[in-house]
């Protein structure tokens, strides 16, 4: 059985590492990557020099959670609503006042 976790070696301030994260995290990675303009090393190195603890692994993933998190509630913390999914939250918000 394959491990669901994926071991890359990455450039992170001139020196090779090796980061263990599961694949939907380098996914996410690559897109958040795309999005700044920035290298897959850049954008590590950036997590890893204002990381607080814990190891990089970990610090990668709580910035991508925080990434997506954001787009999906924004800054303030409500909910981004899109499409037909907003009008449907909206109508079961009149019901509940009816």
């Amino acid at each position: 059985m394959k491990s669901p976790v994926v071991k890359r070696s990455i450039v992170v301030g001139g020196h090779k590492t090796s980061v263990s994260l599961e694949e939907a995290f380098w996914s996410g990675m690559k897109e958040i990557s795309l999005e700044r303009n920035m290298t897959l090393s850049e954008l590590v190195g950036k997590i890893d020099s204002s990381r607080q603890h814990g190891n990089l692994s970990s610090a990668i993933r709580l910035f991508v959670l925080d990434h997506f998190r954001t787009l999906a509630v924004g800054p303030t913390g409500e909910p981004k609503l899109h499409g037909s999914r907003a009008w449907d939250l909206a109508e079961l918000s009149l019901e509940k006042g009816s």
